[in-house]
């Protein structure tokens, strides 16, 4: 291991060890984080995706936690624009089986809530429910725990928040009604960063995250992925993302997992000539399989 990698274990047992997440405790990034690092992790609240990667950069966190792709809301494309711009290093993955609970002040009925606030992404998985009390007016907020923070600090009554059940219990609410989400089987992927290459310790490397540019001609893109293919490395996710400067012109960003790190290395190095601004944004253990 060179002078420039560390390991996640390393970081995370050090007592200054921090890792930022969008959003504030009892938000679905937290508990991705906690899960990830630790209960005893200790957790920087931001309020934005470039707030994180501000601290990450200015070296005041070692590891952020950003969400990546939804299953069913598909991929939060800024985010990879996010780690590619910034030169970070995906360091590790999460994923987190996603439960919306819709929690108010202690002592109030379901009949007596006229809003409720929430993350737009939360109010959309949850669209039948809500949909059974029209009564409800649906409110946009940044964050999912942070309407629940907002109604205890506040004492609100009438309006409720939809977030993750941890909520309730961190900010003293009580939950009316438990997974109101429309569809039961709703994860989200997230993704560990980190401003310096790490490796998780004890773990098998048997995934990477990879972006490229192709030129814009016939059948570039089907002889990048067979390249792929002949080195034995499986495709997990493709995502294009138009190049700003470049109009009709899109950067590739692409997982691949692996059983050997011989047919991976093959792969890249020849990824490397044929692709444009190739680069590994990280190598780590594949989080899916054990779902």
């Amino acid at each position: 291991m060179n002078e420039e990698t560390k390991t996640v274990q390393d970081s995370i047992t050090h007592p200054g060890a921090k890792i930022a997440i969008q959003g504030v405790r009892g938000s679905n990034h937290h508990l991705a984080a906690t899960q990830w690092a630790g209960p005893e992790a200790s957790v920087v609240e931001c309020e934005t995706f470039d707030g994180l990667i501000a601290k990450l950069v200015a070296g005041e966190v070692d590891f952020g936690i950003m969400a990546v792709e939804n299953s069913t809301a598909g991929s939060i494309l800024p985010n990879y624009a996010l780690i590619d711009s910034n030169d970070l290093h995906v360091c590790g993955e999460h994923y987190l089986n996603i439960s919306h609970n819709l929690m108010a002040l202690a002592g109030q009925e379901l009949s007596e809530i006229k809003e409720v606030h929430s993350h737009y992404m939360a109010l959309l998985q949850c669209k039948a429910f809500f949909s059974e009390h029209p009564h409800i007016k649906l409110v946009e907020a940044s964050d999912t725990a942070l309407a629940a923070k907002e109604i205890a600090e506040g004492q609100l009554k009438g309006i409720a928040a939809l977030a993750p059940e941890i909520a309730a219990s961190l900010y003293g609410l009580d939950v009316l009604a438990a997974d109101v989400q429309s569809i039961s089987k709703n994860a989200t992927r997230f993704v560990m960063v980190s401003k310096t290459k790490v490796q998780e310790p004890g773990v098998a490397i048997n995934k990477a995250s990879l972006k490229f540019e192709l030129d814009h001609k016939r059948g570039s893109l089907a002889t990048a992925l067979n390249v792929m293919s002949d080195c034995n490395l499986s495709l997990t996710k493709i995502q294009s993302l138009p190049i700003i400067e470049t109009p009709w012109r899109y950067s590739f960003f692409v997982d691949v997992v692996f059983e050997s790190l011989a047919d991976f290395e093959k792969a890249t190095a020849m990824l490397g000539i044929m692709a444009k601004h190739f680069k590994v944004l990280g190598t780590y253990n594949d989080k899916k399989i054990n779902l």
